[in-house]
C-alpha cells in the first residue's frame, strides 16, 4: 500500500470508473479504492432483493410472490442512455461495450391532462398523435425538419435566426407553436427540467432536440438504451478497463483520512497504511467538509406485477410529466424496466418515480406519477441530498464529483465527467485522442 500513485479515486460510482479508466489509459497511475463491499456507490444496483429490503430497513423477507431473490438487480438511480449520447460515445471509444449488452428501451411517454401519450418519435407518429391538433402538426412538422436541417456551423440553415442571441421562446412563436408542443418538446425531446431554457439563447436546445432525433434513428422505438442486469454493471465495465491498462482496485476498503499538506492532497490513508497521489478524485460521500447542499432528489422504487397502463404493454419504457402539468417548477420522471432486461423476476416490473424536491412533503409531489402505476406490489422511498463541490479542486488538487440528479438520462453526468477531466488536465475531453492512443496499444486493427 505505501506506493506512490498519480491519480487516487475513492468510491466507484459511474463517474469515479469513467474517470479512472479514461486516466489508466492515459497512462496514469491509479489506485482506486471503495469502502462499500460491491461496486457502483450510490449508483449501484442491488442484488439479491433480501438487500433492497435490508437498504431500506423494510421488517422481514420478501414475500414469495416476488420470486427469486437472486432474480433481482435494482438500480438505486434510474437513468437511461441516449444511443446517441456522449455516454455510448465513450463505451464505444473505450470499447467498454465488450462487457455489456443493451436493449432499446421501447417507448417515451408524455402526461398531458392526467393522460400518457406516446412521444412522437417518427413523422409518421407525430401526424398521428393526439397530443396536437391538425394545423399545430403541420407547423410541428416544420419545425422539426428545421431542427434537423440546423448546423451551427453553417449559418444558411439558420434562416435569420441567431443560435447565440435568439431565445428558444422566439423560435417556438416563429413555428406558431401552442403551449402543449413546446411543453413536451422541451421536456419530453431536449429533456429540461424547468422552463428556465426559455429565455436562454436557442443554439443548446436545438442540438439537444436533434440529438433526441439522432439517437431515435439508430433504433425507432425509441432513443434509450438499458444495460441487461442493471445499470450497476457500468460502472464495473469501466473498472475492467482501467485494470487492463494497470489500474488497482481494492474494494472493502475503509478510508481513515485524505491528508493534505499545505492545502494540497499528498495521499490517503487506510488501515494505518499511506498511499500517496499528486491527485485525488472522490465522490462527495468521502468529503462532506468540502461539499455543499443544493437540493434534494426524492426517488421511490416500485415493484408492479404489470406493465403500465396505456404503454402498449411495453416492458420498458419512459414517462414525462411536465411541471406545468402538474404545478411544478420541475418534472416529475419514470423509468420503467423489467424481467425482459434481468433485473426483476418473471412478470415483475420496476417503475422508478424521481423528482427535484420542492416542498416538505415530497411524497405528496410525486402522487401523479404513483397514480399511474397502480397497483403498486411494494414501494421503496429515499430522499438525497443534491452535493456539489465548494471549490473546483485547482489547489487541493481534490476533485470531487456531483450528486446523480433527478434526469432519467446520463447527458448531466457526462458533463461532469469532462468537467473533472479539464480542470485535473488543462485540456478538453477529446474522444478522438483516446481512440488514438488505443491504436498505439493494440496496433491498427
Amino acid at each position: 500500500m505505501n506506493e506512490e500513485y498519480d491519480v487516487i479515486v475513492l468510491g466507484t460510482g459511474l463517474t469515479e470508473c469513467i474517470l479512472s479508466g479514461i486516466m489508466s489509459v492515459n497512462g496514469k497511475k491509479v489506485l482506486h479504492m471503495d469502502r462499500n463491499p460491491y461496486y457502483g456507490g450510490e449508483s449501484a444496483s442491488i442484488t439479491p432483493l433480501e438487500d433492497l429490503y435490508k437498504r431500506f430497513k423494510l421488517p422481514g423477507p420478501p414475500p414469495t410472490s416476488m420470486g427469486r431473490g437472486r432474480d433481482w438487480n435494482v438500480d438505486l438511480i434510474p437513468k437511461f442512455l441516449m444511443a446517441n449520447g456522449q455516454l455510448v460515445k465513450m463505451l464505444l471509444y473505450t470499447e467498454v461495450t465488450r462487457y455489456l449488452d443493451f436493449k432499446v428501451t421501447e417507448g417515451s411517454f408524455v402526461y398531458k391532462g392526467g393522460k400518457i401519450y406516446k412521444v412522437p418519435s417518427t413523422e409518421a407518429e407525430a401526424l398521428a398523435s393526439s397530443l396536437m391538433g391538425l394545423f399545430e402538426k403541420r407547423r410541428f412538422r416544420k419545425f422539426l425538419v428545421y431542427v434537423a436541417n440546423f448546423d451551427e456551423k453553417d449559418p444558411r440553415t439558420f434562416e435569420g435566426i441567431d443560435p447565440k442571441k435568439t431565445t428558444m421562446r422566439d423560435v417556438y412563436k416563429r413555428f406558431d407553436l401552442g403551449q402543449d408542443v413546446i411543453d413536451f418538446t422541451g421536456h419530453a425531446l431536449a429533456l429540461y427540467r424547468t422552463d428556465d431554457y426559455l429565455d436562454q439563447p436557442c443554439c443548446e436546445t436545438i442540438n439537444r432536440i436533434k440529438l433526441y432525433s439522432e439517437s431515435l434513428a439508430r433504433y425507432g422505438k425509441s432513443p434509450y438504451l438499458y444495460p441487461l442486469y442493471g445499470l450497476g454493471e457500468l460502472p464495473q465495465g469501466f473498472a475492467r478497463l482501467s485494470a487492463i491498462y494497470g489500474g488497482t482496485y481494492m474494494l472493502n476498503k475503509p478510508i481513515e483520512e485524505i491528508i493534505v499538506h499545505n492545502g494540497k492532497v499528498v495521499g490517503v490513508k487506510s488501515e494505518g497504511e499511506i498511499a500517496r497521489c499528486k491527485q485525488l478524485i472522490c465522490d462527495p460521500s468521502y468529503v462532506k467538509d468540502r461539499v455543499e447542499k443544493v437540493g434534494q432528489v426524492i426517488r421511490v422504487i416500485c415493484v408492479l406485477s404489470h406493465p403500465i397502463k396505456n404503454t402498449n404493454d411495453a416492458n420498458s419504457c419512459q414517462i414525462i410529466i411536465p411541471q406545468n402539468q402538474v404545478n411544478r417548477k420541475s418534472d416529475i420522471y419514470v423509468c420503467m424496466i423489467s424481467s425482459a432486461h434481468n433485473v426483476a423476476a418473471q412478470g415483475k416490473y420496476i417503475a422508478i418515480v424521481s423528482t427535484t424536491v420542492e416542498t416538505k412533503e415530497p411524497e405528496k409531489e410525486i402522487r401523479p406519477a404513483l397514480e399511474l402505476l397502480e397497483p403498486i406490489e411494494q414501494k421503496f422511498v429515499s430522499i438525497s441530498d443534491l452535493l456539489v463541490p465548494k471549490d473546483l479542486g485547482r489547489e487541493s488538487q481534490i476533485f470531487i464529483s456531483r450528486a446523480y440528479d433527478a434526469t432519467t438520462h446520463f447527458e448531466t453526468t457526462c458533463d461532469d465527467i469532462k468537467d473533472i477531466y479539464k480542470r485535473m488536465t488543462g485540456s478538453e475531453f477529446d474522444f478522438e485522442e483516446m481512440k488514438r492512443k488505443k491504436n498505439d496499444i493494440y496496433g491498427e486493427d
